[in-house]
């Protein structure tokens, strides 16, 4: 391979995946390398939020909660399968922020975003709400607002889909190991990690969406001085089985100013975090240590009637995020905003490199991104993704229930679980997933839960999934349904399936 492409983009991230995509649709040839799975680092590991951030308010982040905001309704309305609304109860802790100041933080992200389609804040009797039942009766008054889940794993998968369709090629567990100027463009090594063969492409930019490891790819890669730090901040969550009635979250605030969030997860689970701890170590090595389950154990037991233990935790799972360092002193206070550095000596191929930013603000950073770029790229298209769905979000109306209903229609045999896990994970696409299924038998061997071989073969073949992991931890969430005896049966099954011949993203 000795390609000349016009974007070479270094990181499977949001942020990675959502440059390619954009830049992808705007007429440019792409390629996006990721030495491991598409999301695999930090933007699997998120807390599952598209929301404007409202603890930002307090460290006056107004552009950035902004912009969160109104970023919020355009991927509500671009992916509404894995996108949707969620009500959060935040109850009222006289001992933390004033109610004065949690009620003029409510109007601010109430008004702040031009918001459209999501209900407003309003003051809760958690004595008389069914909302504040689990709360424990010493906490008496309460706010309701709203913000949005997201599958963050499948809305990577689903940028990188996009920017594939749009003629990117995406490779991952491919690494890039150097990358120098040679003749006014980059000439990039890369490594297959599974055959170790190198390749070298050519690319008249290189922009550097790596994470935490941006600085390294500056430095070790590209042979640059970087001009700024990224922060490592850890954050780890917890999992435990859902202990309230209702399909609304919980923000709660802690002594030490974190808000930890408490949020159903996958129908009858729960998610509760995030800690915020500078990290030193290895990014690829983090782990959720005791002492953090123990300390958002302790917070959640502060406002819950039912107190949890580490027995109930089924599931725990952390990762860094790569903040700007801007200097602040608590890593809760760090900017959650992004910046770039771009690298250009005159006549020189750009190196454009991203620090920060949030799942949320990722569309926005990448219309940004390609901004800093735009001179390089006289003829490139102008932005294009603020009315674009992304794959399988193409639901009349935005309506998921409405699609729902149209899918059984379809495929009225389909379980109501099954069927809405194939609606929520795949929107539209669903179709081309179970085309040519006519019964429980066609989705072929079944290896627990809502999990069938034919749904197992349509991410390997259109995904990019090329270990049981990929599958099971990060495109879909079956392992936390699976069995240690049907977690090894469906190892045993994907080495098979691996090893005969058969259609593959990863390949193409």
């Amino acid at each position: 391979m000795n390609d000349l492409v016009d974007l070479f983009v270094v990181g499977g991230g949001i942020n990675g995946a959502g440059i390619a995509r954009d830049a992808a649709g705007r007429g440019l040839s792409v390629i996006l390398c990721e030495k491991d799975d598409l999301a695999e680092g930090t933007s699997s590991r998120s807390g599952k939020l598209v929301h404007g951030g409202l603890r930002y308010l307090e460290y006056y982040e107004f552009r950035l909660v902004r912009e969160a905001l109104i970023e919020r309704e355009v991927l509500l309305n671009s992916a509404p399968h894995i996108i949707w609304p969620m009500r959060f109860v935040l109850p009222h802790s006289p001992q933390d922020r004033p109610a004065w100041l949690v009620r003029l933080g409510l109007f601010l992200y109430d008004h702040l975003g031009g918001r459209k389609r999501l209900p407003g804040t309003r003051a809760l009797n958690l004595a008389t709400a069914p909302e504040g039942a689990p709360i424990k009766d010493i906490y008496r008054r309460g706010f309701e607002y709203s913000d949005c889940w997201v599958e963050d794993a499948r809305l990577v998968l689903l940028n990188a889909l996009d920017a594939s369709q749009h003629g990117a090629r995406i490779l991952t567990r491919t690494a890039c190991i150097a990358a120098r100027r040679e003749n006014g463009v980059w000439s990039i090594d890369m490594r297959d990690g599974r055959t170790g063969a190198v390749t070298t492409v050519r690319a008249r930019a290189l922009v550097n969406a790596a994470g935490p490891w941006v600085n390294d790819v500056v430095s070790q890669i590209a042979g640059r001085n970087a001009t700024r730090n990224v922060r490592l901040v850890k954050g780890s969550h917890i999992v435990v089985p859902k202990f309230w009635e209702g399909r609304q979250a919980y923000l709660v605030q802690n002594h030490d100013k974190r808000v930890i969030f408490i949020n159903p997860y996958q129908n009858d689970l729960a998610l509760i975090g995030t800690t915020d701890i500078p990290y030193e170590g290895r990014p690829e090595e983090v782990c959720a240590t005791t002492s953090e389950i123990d300390y958002l154990i302790e917070v959640v037991n502060r406002y819950f009637k039912r107190q949890l233990t580490r027995q109930d935790v089924v599931h725990k799972f952390s990762g860094v995020r790569p903040l700007y360092d801007d200097n602040a002193d608590n890593p809760s206070a760090v900017t959650r905003d992004y910046i770039f550095e771009l690298d250009a000596p005159e006549g020189a191929a750009p190196l454009l490199s991203v620090y920060g930013g949030k799942i949320t603000t990722f569309r926005k950073l990448a219309e940004h991104a390609l901004e800093k770029i735009q001179p390089f790229f006289p003829q490139m298209k102008k932005g294009w993704t603020a009315r674009a769905y992304l794959p399988g979000g193409d639901l009349p109306n935005a309506d998921f229930e409405q699609f729902l209903g149209q899918l059984h229609n379809e495929f009225p045999w389909l379980s109501p679980s099954l069927l809405k896990h194939y609606a929520r994970s795949y929107g539209t696409r669903a179709r081309q997933l179970l085309a040519g299924a006519g019964g429980e038998v066609d989705l072929g061997r079944h290896f627990g839960a809502d999990f069938y071989e034919k749904e197992a073969a349509y991410l390997i073949e259109t995904e990019w999934a090329v270990t049981p992991a990929d599958i099971l931890e990060r495109r879909t969430k079956h392992g936390l349904r699976l069995s240690g005896t049907e977690r090894k049966a469906f190892d045993e099954w994907f080495a098979g399936f691996m090893a005969k011949p058969h259609k593959s993203a990863a390949a193409s």
